[in-house]
């Protein structure tokens, strides 16, 4: 899959975030498990970038190291011009502020010792900033929640979902210009996904937001994505407009993704996947492309060299030696906003 090759990057002075050649590696018992292997990919200034994959695929993985949480172990995070990865400590804390995250969990990511209104306002209580009262009651207002009833309440008081509106809030307090969404919705149930999913893209329109939206659930970043990034044990397999990537899906892993959705039809066929097993072990991935072992498209080309992303179509790039040619138009629904 995709190499060390950075011909999908765009060269553009709206990009906000550019990664380049990412690697994150963990030592553990018996090796090294290679998270994240070298991929790239480039975010414009109010675009949402969403990065999908199964779950161990690497991508909180390369959302956290994008905050250099942990540093990456090799490659490239440039944000807003700035090499991230050669800043000291004190220069990242600076510029963290304007890189937030959201958190898979929305009720553990918030301290349960605390109240609301301190929650939000603790990062403006940490750099000092004037008018910290009046901006933590606009952003809990934002959210679509009443400062003067949630306030000093604490969050063992909410529910998932208004836990996640109060993540938001305290994100939005301190107006960064990237959120990273680390599958913000996946632990909320589908009614309260798509009210959070409105509510990130008002809150993207109303603050000039950026955002790099993680999900394992195709069917929740097709609507809030302007483009698509596919990620499958550590390497990036296609990247491309969201609406292409959906109808027109080029990788063989793309397109089990869309065939692994469920349609919300009880008189649709059942038509047995293509790809079966598990993913190999990070630990030791497969020679060549990383996907073959699963690939109903395999071939000995595939064992023997790496795809690199190439493209297929404008601005549509995959990690294929023989690329699918299937188009799946409107077959895969998507989360009502």
């Amino acid at each position: 899959m995709a190499g060390s090759g950075t011909a999908h990057l765009r060269d553009s002075d709206d990009v906000v975030l550019r990664v380049e050649d990412l690697v994150v590696e963990y030592k553990v018992a018996g090796g090294t498990v290679q998270a994240v292997s070298g991929i790239s990919f480039d975010v414009q200034r109010g675009e949402t970038l969403g990065l999908v994959g199964e779950s161990g695929c690497g991508k909180s993985t390369t959302g956290r190291a994008v905050m250099m949480l942990p540093r990456p172990t090799g490659g490239s995070v440039r944000f807003e011009g700035r090499e991230m990865t050669r800043l000291s400590d004190a220069e990242l804390r600076r510029t963290r502020p304007r890189l937030q995250m959201i958190f898979q969990d929305p009720v553990s990511s918030l301290n349960p010792r605390r109240t609301i209104d301190k929650i939000v306002g603790e990062g403006l209580s940490i750099w000092k900033r004037a008018g910290a009262r009046e901006r933590v009651a606009e952003v809990i207002e934002a959210v679509g929640l009443d400062p003067d009833v949630v306030a000093s309440r604490h969050p063992h008081e909410f529910s998932g979902g208004q836990c996640q509106r109060i993540s938001i809030a305290r994100v939005l307090a301190l107006e960064p210009e990237i959120v990273i969404c680390d599958e913000p919705v996946s632990a909320l149930d589908v009614s309260v996904q798509a009210q959070i999913l409105n509510l990130l893209e008002d809150m993207k329109t109303r603050y000039r937001l950026t955002l790099l939206f993680i999900a394992h659930d195709l069917a929740v970043v097709k609507n809030i994505s302007d483009r698509i990034a596919v990620m499958y044990l550590g390497k990036l397999c296609e990247i491309g407009p969201s609406d292409e990537v959906y109808a027109h899906p080029r990788h063989h892993y793309t397109e089990a993704l869309l065939e692994a959705v469920p349609i919300p039809d009880p008189n649709a066929s059942i038509v047995p996947m293509a790809v079966r097993g598990e993913p190999p072990s990070p630990l030791s991935p497969p020679s060549g492309c990383r996907f073959r072992t699963r690939c109903p498209a395999a071939r000995d080309r595939c064992v023997e060299e790496e795809p690199q992303l190439q493209e297929v179509g404008p601005g549509h790039f995959a990690a294929c030696h023989f690329p699918a040619r299937v188009e799946h138009g409107p077959r895969v629904p998507s989360v009502e906003t």
